[in-house]
């Protein structure tokens, strides 16, 4: 049942106008407290905002939403009797942004104590120190921060004189009534750093805004000639995270300090450009030092692996007091693990997560660095099987499925990209209705297809209503199969029509799930019949003879083969012809084409992604030798270099730090522990079907969904069979499949079986 929604009062400074844009505004609110104990802050903002307690910092947001479905956080602290002081640091955007609504702005936040409302008594006051519009950090995220620490007070300690502040007003803004945020407040994890390189710098190019990135690369880090301007450190921090630097330095005043962030060093630098930004980018933040002991820590987090710092000043006068991170993520340490023996195996499963933890914060993105964007994508294919892996806690996944339907298009297609300015895409509209399903699946958390029910069949009626003799018009959305990808010849993407024929078959089985039966009837006849369109193209390639496989290309045989469109024969031609043409393509052959950028489409390649749906084809066919060989050859290419996070494709000149490129990580968890959810079936079921190839020995634990604990499972080989162990915190159902002895088994901690080894290849 969804909660119940609350109005919140809306606060503005009064002199706003509305067409201002990258401004900043702090906001004080004194209470009092007779007696110690836990109290609640509700928080929700038009754009970035930090808050302090008491001069300590305790939360950021806001979590992305749409203006009609807006949730605030939920933030508990425990403090003591007398007055408190809270601190609100706005930051209005004002333009475009992957992440951010444009919208008036505004803070709403109440207090709670015991359930009642505290009285907040607000003074606001505009941040002139920081300058406007300087630089977008790139055309798809805000500007950077540019402040001259000098003019902006040292407001946030409790005994900071406000009186001279003004009151803020009510304002209206057209957002919906607010609910609390439906899945965890994201962590600050803090990282304390120590220096890779450091040394002295001088400056070689222009003035201070001529062109700033420029200028910050082309200083001279290890002056011969020229007397030293300042000093440098360069910092890794593992691998690539969304985080803000937080330093404390004594500096004098008038001093320089930027902070420059990279996921990957380029000839040994820090570089301050963001690859396939779509436009000029600038990922830095600079200040100018008031003098003396100062701490630097930027609003809002940027993306990255590497963090460079300058300082300009005469060196003897610069120190460094503290040096950390502070990285927001929606996850700690994972609940599930692998081990199977083999070290590059085990390294490519846990890079997997680690890329997973670096993506995650209010919402599943793209990526930390060039856009923080909420795909539907990377949530409705590789993102929740590695969450489901890998975590507990699937509710991000939930809401973010929740924000695709609530941008729905006009015809009921649900957005590809939300919630901000949304993107439609028809493969991620069809691959929303199999998520919803599967998220089931995972959770047992049948209240989801409830409420997006109405959402799924104006979704379908869209892709029904676009549907010609020839399949699907391509004029529907963008039909994004893969990075790549080559479209076949005729009127209609087959790759795209494959995805809305698993959308529908999945939409009938979602309405019997319900008990739609009528419905049910209504979606299988739409699945056959563009499932016939496509059953003809198949046929005609066939026909024509030659090379059909090569002609029907990797992804529609991939997508086929899935969908059962072929006989037993044409399966097994099929398969083997998938298995060849990833041996053909880079990393595997490397003189093969490399897929350079998003427009170097060619027939001869593969990525990461594309994986999620090529490679279980392989495993379920007794072809797990092979695809860990994938593994090896192709992810472990991708981690040469010492990288730490997936690459986006096979292609470094891409994002250093993309999720969906994590398919090994769920693929050898589910296939190698053998466990797979059923939780549609009953509270804690599992399917039971191992697929080990020739490793002899696998160990490792999957979270329980919203629980704490995990199963833990092993096996091991020998001449007698394969020797299985399952332990669980909580009593499991499991279903063996017919391959190792049928039936279902309840378990209530421990289960231990052995099966024939050529059951579990």
């Amino acid at each position: 049942m969804s909660p119940v929604a609350d109005v919140m009062p809306l606060l503005w400074i009064a002199d706003a106008k509305p067409d201002e844009k990258d401004y900043r505004v702090a906001f004080r609110a004194e209470f009092e407290l007779p007696v110690a104990g836990e109290v609640e802050f509700r928080l929700l903002g038009s754009s970035w905002y930090n808050g302090w307690i008491d001069g300590r910092y305790f939360c950021d947001g806001p979590p992305r939403y749409p203006l009609a479905f807006p949730e605030y956080q939920t933030c508990r602290e425990r403090l003591g009797t007398g007055r408190h002081t809270l601190a609100v640091q706005v930051l209005h955007l004002g333009v475009f942004s992957r992440s951010i609504l444009v919208i008036e702005p505004f803070l709403a936040c109440t207090l709670l104590v015991a359930g009642k409302e505290i009285s907040l008594r607000w003074k606001c006051c505009r941040l002139t120190g920081y300058a406007s519009q300087v630089r977008r950090i790139n055309p798809v995220l805000g500007f950077v921060e540019w402040c001259d620490t000098r003019q902006v007070p040292d407001w946030l300690p409790a005994g900071f004189n406000d009186h001279e502040w003004s009151e803020p007003v009510f304002v209206s803004r057209p957002v919906g009534p607010t609910r609390p945020l439906p899945c965890a407040n994201p962590l600050a994890l803090v990282h304390e750093l120590t220096p890779a390189a450091s040394g002295n710098l001088v400056e070689i190019f222009g003035y201070e805004r001529d062109d700033i990135p420029a200028r910050f690369f082309l200083r001279d880090l290890a002056p011969a000639e020229l007397p030293p301007q300042g000093v440098w450190r360069r910092y890794d921090l593992g691998r690539v995270r969304l985080m803000r630097p937080r330093f404390e330095l004594h500096l004098p005043a008038g001093a320089s300090v930027e902070f420059a962030y990279c996921e990957a060093l380029h000839h040994g630098r820090v570089h301050p450009w963001i690859m396939l930004s779509t436009g000029d980018s600038c990922n830095l933040d600079h200040y100018v030092a008031r003098g003396g002991r100062q701490e630097f820590f930027p609003l809002a987090p940027r993306g990255g692996r590497f963090i460079e710092v300058h300082v300009i000043a005469l060196p003897a006068e610069v120190k460094f007091l503290r040096e950390t991170v502070v990285e927001r993520a929606y996850y700690g340490a994972a609940g599930g693990s692998l081990h199977t023996g083999d070290a590059l195996l085990d390294q490519v499963w846990h890079i997997g997560v680690e890329t997973h933890r670096a993506c995650a914060e209010d919402a599943l993105t793209d990526n930390p660095t060039r856009e923080r964007a909420q795909w539907a994508g990377d949530v409705v294919t590789v993102g929740m099987d590695i969450a489901a892996v890998a975590f507990a806690d699937l509710r991000m996944c939930r809401r973010s499925l929740v924000q695709c339907a609530q941008r729905a298009r006009e015809d009921g297609l649900v957005a590809g990209l939300s919630p901000g300015v949304p993107e439609y895409l028809t493969t991620y509209a069809a691959q929303w209705i199999t998520a919803c399903l599967h998220y089931w699946e995972l959770t047992g958390n049948r209240a989801l297809l409830e409420e997006m029910l109405p959402y799924a069949e104006s979704n379908i009626a869209a892709f029904a209503q676009q549907i010609t003799p020839d399949g699907l018009k391509d004029s529907m959305g963008w039909g994004f199969v893969d990075w790549g990808y080559v479209r076949n010849p005729g009127p209609s993407d087959i790759g795209v029509n494959l995805h809305c024929v698993a959308a529908m078959r999945d939409m009938a089985r979602w309405c019997e799930a319900l008990g739609h039966g009528d419905r049910a009837t209504h979606h299988r006849a739409l699945a056959d019949n563009l499932a016939a369109i496509v059953a003809r193209y198949y046929t005609a390639e066939f026909g024509v003879g030659g090379d059909a496989w090569t002609r029907i290309g990797y992804h529609r045989a991939a997508l086929g083969l899935r969908l059962g469109f072929f006989n037993a024969a044409q399966a097994e031609a099929g398969r083997a012809f998938l298995r060849a043409h990833m041996l053909r393509c880079f990393p595997n052959n490397a003189s093969a084409p490399r897929l350079s950028d998003p427009a170097a489409n060619n027939p001869q390649l593969i990525t990461p992604y594309f994986g999620h749906f090529a490679l279980p084809e392989l495993i379920e066919h007794g072809d797990m030798d092979f695809v860990l060989g994938q593994y090896r050859t192709c992810w472990g290419w991708s981690l040469s270099g010492g990288r730490t996070t997936w690459l986006e494709v096979f292609d470094t000149r891409w994002s250093h730090c993309h999720q969906w490129a994590g398919c090994p990580t769920w693929q050898l968890s589910r296939h190698l522990l053998g466990l797979q959810p059923r939780f549609d079936l009953g509270v804690r079921h599992y399917k039971v079907e191992l697929h080990t190839g020739s490793l002899a020995t696998t160990e490792g634990s999957l979270p329980i969904p919203g629980e704490d604990g995990v199963i833990m499972v092993s096996w091991t080989k020998d001449a007698a069979g394969l020797h299985y162990r399952l332990e669980t915190p909580l009593p499991v159902m499991l279903h063996l499949s017919p391959r190792l002895s049928d039936g279902t088994v309840q378990v209530d901690r421990e289960f231990t079986a052995a099966f024939p080894v050529d059951a579990c290849r």
